[in-house]
């Protein structure tokens, strides 16, 4: 005799557009709830990670908004350069 435990777990509602949708509907091999449960637990790895760096930094609340600004800005130049090397 084999007794089951059964636990409950939470649901997530995900919602896409029409367009997504169709195109997954195209692919029903694809567990497509294992794909965003991976994408999720990653996600969720690298915060943590972020997490614990930032547990250990000296770093004052506007350290980190000016490093922020800075790398937003050095982004932002190279997609311009990238931008205007393309032609576009």
């Amino acid at each position: 005799m084999w007794a089951h435990i059964i636990r409950s777990v939470p649901n997530v509602t995900l919602v896409v557009s029409e367009d997504l949708h169709r195109k997954m509907r195209a692919h029903p091999e694809v567990k497509w709830s294992e794909v965003v449960r991976r994408a999720i637990a990653q996600r969720i790895q690298d915060l943590e990670r972020m997490d614990a760096l930032a547990r250990k930094s000296h770093l004052a609340s506007a350290d980190v908004d000016e490093i922020g600004h800075l790398v937003k800005e050095g982004l932002r130049r190279r997609y311009e350069r990238a931008r205007k090397g393309s032609g576009a």
